[in-house]
């Protein structure tokens, strides 16, 4: 099994960005409890404040899998309908 990085970024409706910066912060502390969690970092754009980004390490793209099935994160996307302009996902390994 190799390490997967995640990269995402999540961009708030303008309305939204309150709302979803509450939901996002609210998924840091279960996550991190998980299995295979390695690290999972969540910033805010310093020029744009609607626009979120998570940098998150994984031991495994089974655990992130696992991640995502989980029950917070589930919630979180329940909660987080409607809230979201755009989101990008973007899944790396590591090479040097």
């Amino acid at each position: 099994m190799s390490e997967l990085i995640i990269t995402a970024k999540v961009t708030a409706k303008k309305e939204s960005l309150h709302s979803l910066k509450s939901e996002l912060l609210k998924l840091i502390a279960p996550t991190r409890k998980e299995e295979g969690c390695l690290d999972y970092a969540l910033h805010q754009d310093n020029d744009d404040p609607a626009l979120f980004i998570f940098h998150e390490r994984w031991e495994s793209p089974d655990h992130f899998e696992k991640h995502r099935n989980s029950d917070h994160f589930k919630a979180y996307i329940s909660a987080t309908d409607g809230l979201i302009e755009e989101k990008v996902v973007n899944m790396s390994s590591r090479i040097g």
